[in-house]
């Protein structure tokens, strides 16, 4: 029977089945963070249960993390309470733990895969929705509630039905200017938030299969933004180089073993899918969102649509656009280059091949915040802290930041953020925010100018 990636990956993590009903799945790495964790701890503390196998948990602090004075105890009460108790918690259990300042703390799905901790083939967890990010390397993984942090630390499975597949190829070249996160929006942008529901989606095609790590963990991390439960990548070449020499990843022999494995997990010729889609990469063009959910988007020269439904009106309003309009010079107070989606080394070296010899214009606040103290130690390493520092960018400490208003980052209300991130719900970056959701190029280009550009043109 000829068998997809997901297909293969899945089948060999089942530990038991009910015929027709859910099955048990073994996972092989849990990853936490200080949100959804505690009341996991306390749950099975309650119950005098111990942590099944707490050599393959990893965690981390990042969500509540302030990205300024990380060396000074945490001001918020509440972000404070939580870090401590993530300390504790893992402390007890004999759990590896990142802290704040540790060399190797940082957004969860960042610092993960670049200590080699994300592997081809494996099942990997976290209560975080954009666990999606680690299936970049061929794994299945996928967030998930409080109670099942609650099982895989009591058990290391979880009982699931196994979701349908769907997959999404594109062929082609990207024009210029053309990044990751602009074949993500555009995809969603066709096929609207809920086309992924109860399925596992698997990329395909030239574009992907072009594409570096950072950039299909770009892709991957947005699966959750049209709804599916998590993405998957095919392992490659790429894949193996990026995986070699990292901290945690297998070595030598061992290494060879392994990757003789991953070899066989591309999806087979001839196997079926349940939905399928197909782009052509020369229709994308760089893109910006104009509502409220990541499929409100547009390519950057194109007008706003129009529609009667009640809510896209109420997104408009909200947002204060109008239907039939660009976003083509928009005054932008706020640039935010960060979040899981993109805060890695290579979004940063982006952005500053655009900004060097520039500076920002005065009416913007622009905050670029690493992934990860490796990111950030990248940064300073490789001169683009300078190219930053002297457009006038300011560049903060490792964390989730202004992706969410879960810490000191906030974007104020009724002001726009063109932000890397992955939502423009309302309210997400700080009450009454206003969010773009765009490439770290776009993003680079709104803080020079002022207000949103034809990047394109610029470039050719």
């Amino acid at each position: 029977m000829k068998k997809t990636l997901f297909d293969k990956v899945w089948d060999a993590h089942v530990v038991d089945a009910i015929e027709n009903g859910p099955q048990m799945l073994y996972i092989d790495q849990h990853l936490i963070h200080e949100v959804t964790s505690p009341q996991a701890f306390q749950a099975l503390e309650e119950r005098g249960i111990p942590i099944l196998r707490p050599e393959q948990i990893v965690a981390t602090a990042d969500h509540n993390t302030p990205t300024l004075d990380q060396d000074k105890p945490v001001k918020d009460p509440l972000s404070r309470h939580q870090l401590e108790q993530l300390s504790k918690n893992c402390e007890k259990n004999g759990i590896t733990l990142y802290e704040l300042g540790h060399q190797y703390n940082g957004i969860v799905h960042v610092m993960a895969p670049e200590l080699g901790i994300t592997r081809p083939g494996m099942t990997m967890v976290c209560g975080d929705s954009h666990t999606s990010t680690h299936g970049a390397f061929g794994s299945i993984a996928f967030g998930i509630g409080t109670s099942q942090v609650a099982q895989v630390f009591a058990s290391q499975c979880l009982l699931l039905k196994k979701p349908k597949k769907m997959r999404v190829t594109v062929n082609g070249t990207l024009k210029n200017g053309v990044l990751p996160k602009d074949v993500i929006l555009y995809i969603i942008s066709q096929i609207g938030t809920n086309a992924g529901t109860g399925y596992f989606c698997e990329y395909a095609g030239d574009v992907f299969e072009n594409m570096s790590m950072e950039g299909r963990m770009t892709v991957c991390n947005m699966s959750i933004e049209m709804g599916a439960r998590g993405g998957m990548i095919a392992p490659d070449e790429t894949t193996f180089e990026y995986v070699k020499g990292r901290k945690f990843a297998p070595k030598g022999e061992a290494l060879e073993v392994k990757i003789a494995y991953w070899k066989t997990l591309p999806t087979d010729e001839g196997a079926k899918f349940d939905k399928e889609y197909v782009f052509d990469a020369q229709d994308i063009l760089p893109m910006v969102t104009y509502g409220t959910n990541p499929g409100m988007g547009i390519k950057i020269n194109e007008h706003i649509p129009e529609q009667k439904d009640a809510s896209f009106q109420k997104s408009l309003a909200y947002m204060g656009f109008e239907a039939g309009g660009q976003l083509l010079d928009t005054p932008i107070n706020y640039v935010f280059i960060g979040s899981c989606t993109n805060s890695r080394i290579e979004d940063f070296r982006v952005a500053a091949s655009f900004i060097k010899g520039k500076q920002k214009a005065e009416n913007v606040t622009a905050w670029l915040v690493p992934g990860s103290k490796q990111v950030e130690a990248q940064i300073i390493d490789e001169g683009l802290r300078d190219i930053f520092e002297d457009a006038g960018f300011q560049l903060r400490q490792p964390g989730c930041s202004a992706c969410l208003a879960m810490n000191d980052d906030k974007i104020p209300a009724g002001e726009y953020c063109v932000s890397t991130s992955n939502r423009n719900f309302e309210g997400r970056q700080g009450q009454g925010a206003r969010t773009i959701l765009a490439s770290p190029l776009v993003a680079a280009a709104t803080a020079i100018e002022g207000k949103i550009v034809d990047i394109t043109k610029q470039l050719n």
